[in-house]
């Protein structure tokens, strides 16, 4: 009995003192209206030029073309001038 007292003593003093606190208050943001938007930023600045691509591969060699058209027939040429007259033939003898 000799701790009973003092038990007793001890709840009544932490009893009495939970009932004299202010409880926690939680703040709660409750969304309203939404305001005028904001001012428009400055414009960026213009990022810098990427570096030049590699060199691509050669294309394909290219299929062999048609054979062309046969040309036209030419003209027919000058006639050629009249040759020389060849000398006279030997007299033949005569052997009877």
């Amino acid at each position: 009995m000799k701790y009973s007292m003092v038990f007793v003593a001890l709840m009544t003093v932490i009893g009495l003192g939970a009932c004299d606190r202010q409880p926690a208050t939680t703040v709660v943001a409750v969304p309203g209206p939404a305001g005028p938007p904001g001012a428009t930023g400055p414009a960026a600045q213009k990022g810098a030029t990427g570096a030049t691509g590699a060199t691509g591969y050669t294309g394909a060699t290219g299929d062999t073309g048609a054979t062309g058209n046969t040309g036209n027939t030419g003209s027919t040429g000058y006639t050629g001038a009249t040759g020389n007259t060849g000398d006279n033939g030997a007299t033949g003898s005569s052997s009877a």
